[in-house]
């Protein structure tokens, strides 16, 4: 990716028109008609004013940005004077706000603003912004990292005067941001002697990039980086030198949380870019972000609802802070993922192993095992805060009299354990053909504790068959075999009455009971239990 020329100084940054996001909407959402479109367009137009007054209130009109170059000396890391983004430590009390500004090169500013060297320095970069202004989730960031290290240090970095630019141009400024922000991090951590292992860089889109560069201009030594659903385009297939990847702290840990599209067009990166690469319901399109509900929550907030028209296309992008908050926040909820080699094979129950560290927790209290390769991790997840679901294999071999083919087939399952229940879970199966073995993946928001009894239903749907003239369509099952992701427990389920239960369609339920648990799953249970335990409990907070 090359420096791309920079604004004019007369002219200085120009907020990204309204057509440059409404294409990105259309893509977004290709079920959007030429009508809506014209909604989009006006509503955009409405904003178009407060972004431009915006633009101009944040710049400095006396200075230029300019894109130059990375120098290929060492003394550039030490020379701030050509340093356009600001650093601003921010405070418990006022989270949404700049109140003091750490300068490099000024150590005074260091004391002014009551920075605690003797503990954890969390820097947040921000990614692209249309509206010239800090997203709201900059704020409920820095809260939530406050209140789970209440003596850390929090610093916004605010690059916003070239992140209010056209798409590419933003892009392509994040080489001079992110050399900004190693010149940051090198003169501070210099100054006070910080060790390294207490800074963590946390960057969101586009700021994800600028962290990676900032770690690569600092030799790596940063402890830990953060992408939460890395910027795609011009980044897809750039080289690490550009974009965030493994080599740029001792460990990076990746969410990606919008990945719909081809490669390169999508908003959030495909590939695996860190030492975990993690990919909420499969990472392409998150729980509670279709049209109708982003729409209601804008309509909800009036007038202050235009501000944020973005959502159509963040919501799924912007999920992963918030699960990232959520970890920082639900600490007896923490969502586990697991390594998988596709996310068809983990949406059939086929990933839900825990050994040889298979799975992981998602967001800060994630496990730093840096694995020879980037592994893909999977996990499901509610559409709001607890994010947390429960995940089981149920795994079932279908026998019936004659042979018999179905495919999207609508079914039920209830769950009852000895902490609860959660009924009628409905999902589709693929196929149910005679004499095979069917695997599928069920979640539950709901801890049940030990599962107890089963329920399976197989609903009627509204497409009528031959078989439904000619004779009920029915299906005989011996075994369920369950298994948790979140206890690694592995049980089998038996008829309740004979040796058989019935599956009719547009029939009862068949009901199963828990027959016996695998000795050799109960281990694994207690082991990944005190694993779990223990690595939450005694991690560095680093």
């Amino acid at each position: 990716m090359d420096d791309m020329a920079s604004p004019s100084s007369a002219g200085g940054p120009s907020p990204a028109q309204p057509p440059e996001l409404l294409t990105i909407i259309h893509a977004e959402h290709p079920d959007f008609n030429q009508a809506e479109l014209t909604m989009m367009q006006t509503l955009f137009s409405a904003c178009q004013r407060h972004r431009i007054q915006t633009a101009a209130r944040l710049m400095n009109p006396n200075t230029t940005v300019t894109a130059t170059p990375l120098p290929t000396t060492t003394e550039w890391i030490t020379d701030y004077s050509d340093i356009v983004t600001k650093f601003s430590l921010r405070t418990v009390d006022i989270p949404d706000d700049d109140m003091c500004h750490i300068v490099p090169g000024s150590p005074e500013t260091i004391q002014k603003c009551e920075f605690n060297s003797e503990t954890q320095t969390f820097i947040v970069i921000h990614g692209w912004t249309v509206t010239g202004m800090f997203e709201s989730w900059v704020p409920k960031l820095v809260s939530a990292l406050y209140e789970r290290v209440p003596t850390a240090n929090v610093i916004v970095v605010d690059w916003l005067t070239r992140a209010n630019q056209h798409y590419p141009t933003s892009a392509a400024y994040t080489k001079l941001v992110g050399r900004d922000v190693a010149k940051f991090v090198h003169w501070l951590q210099n100054e006070l002697q910080l060790p390294w292992e207490r800074i963590h860089l946390l960057g969101y889109s586009l700021g994800a990039h600028v962290a990676g560069i900032a770690g690569d201009l600092t030799d790596h030594k940063i402890s830990r980086i953060t992408g939460l659903d890395p910027a795609g385009p011009t980044f897809e297939h750039a080289d690490n030198q550009n974009t965030l990847s493994r080599d740029d702290a001792q460990f990076v840990d990746v969410l990606h949380t919008n990945t719909r599209g081809s490669p390169d067009r999508s908003i959030g990166i495909q590939r695996s870019v860190g030492h975990i690469d993690i990919y909420p319901n499969g990472g392409t399109f998150q729980p509670g972000c279709d049209i109708h509900n982003t729409l209601l929550g804008i309509a909800l907030e009036g007038i202050k609802g235009l501000q944020n028209m973005d959502q159509l296309v963040k919501c799924s992008h912007e999920r992963s802070i918030h699960l990232f908050i959520d970890s920082l926040l639900n600490i007896e909820q923490q969502s586990l993922a697991y390594r998988c080699n596709s996310k068809e094979a983990f949406n059939k129950g086929l990933c839900l192993s825990c050994r040889k560290n298979r799975c992981n927790k998602l967001g800060y209290n994630i496990n730093k095992v840096r694995m020879t390769r980037s592994p893909k991790m999977y996990l499901k997840t509610r559409e709001l805060m607890p994010y947390k679901v429960f995940h089981y294999q149920v795994k079932v071999h279908v026998f019936s009299k004659s042979k018999q083919s179905f495919t999207e087939q609508p079914m039920k399952i209830s769950l009852y354990g000895t902490h609860g229940e959660k009924e009628d879970i409905s999902f589709v199966l693929p196929v149910l053909d005679t004499n095979t073995t069917i695997s599928f993946l069920i979640t539950t928001d709901v801890d049940i504790g030990d599962l107890m009894i089963v329920k399976l239903r197989w609903e009627k749907d509204a497409i009528i068959s031959w078989s439904d003239w000619w004779g009920s369509s029915q299906f005989h099952i011996r075994k369920l075999r369950i298994k948790s992701g979140e206890t690694q427990s592995k049980v089998i389920f038996s008829s309740k009455e004979g040796e058989f239960v019935y599956l009719v369609r547009g029939g009862e339920d068949g009901v199963f009971v828990k027959s016996k648990e695998d000795n050799m799953s109960r281990k694994d249970k207690l082991k990944h239990k005190l694993k779990m335990q223990g690595s939450l409990y005694g991690q560095n907070e680093a």
